[in-house]
């Protein structure tokens, strides 16, 4: 809906990179370890809090996690780098808290 309005047409992912987040996931992912909730993500995107979910259940499986803190423990800069989750759960610190 909103690319039809802004007359954009949805680009291809290429397949080597479907296992790397995208912009909107690490945005969504970044939001939720600062402790938002999907509703509170959702209202500072302007997205639904069902889209919020989408994304963030993406960003569980693709980074092999199964909870907001496990998420939390991650390093996102890494993400951003690195790429594919094998290489990110490999070298990110996990933070005692």
């Amino acid at each position: 809906m909103e690319l039809r309005a802004s007359g954009q047409t949805a680009r291809r992912r290429d397949p080597s990179t479907r296992d790397e987040l995208t912009a909107q996931e690490l945005q969504i992912a970044s939001l939720v370890t600062q402790g938002l909730t999907n509703r509170e993500v959702a209202a500072q995107l302007f997205l639904s809090p069902r889209t919020v979910d989408f994304h963030l259940r993406n960003v569980f499986r693709k980074l092999g996690v199964s909870s907001r803190t496990q998420l939390a423990t991650l390093d996102l800069d890494t993400a951003r780098a690195m790429g594919p989750p094998e290489q990110i759960l490999a070298v990110s610190p996990v933070r005692s808290r």
